[in-house]
């Protein structure tokens, strides 16, 4: 997210908060540039997700991936309506 830096200025106590909280950085922009970033402390005994594995768990696997029966597409087989709109020629 970014804010000017005035409107910084006006709400920092509610922003600071709300960093805290959702844990997303902000950056503070003077007339369009990015001057500071503000962003969470981390608290000592909190644990960061891991990079890799983050994940695990989370899908379900409905069928067999590898042995899946051949199935036609129809952009395979070039059958599949035009969706893009017909332009007018040039005069």
């Amino acid at each position: 997210m970014q804010i000017p830096a005035a409107e910084f200025k006006a709400n920092c106590l509610k922003i600071m908060d709300e960093v805290e909280k959702s844990h997303d950085p902000v950056i503070i922009t003077k007339r369009g540039r990015p001057v500071a970033k503000l962003v969470p402390v981390e608290r000592p005994g909190t644990k960061r997700k891991p990079l890799f594995g983050y994940m695990a768990g989370e899908a379900t696997l409905l069928g067999d991936v590898v042995n899946m029966p051949k199935t036609v597409w129809e952009a395979d087989a070039g059958t599949e309506p035009n969706l893009v709109a017909k332009t007018r020629r040039a005069r």
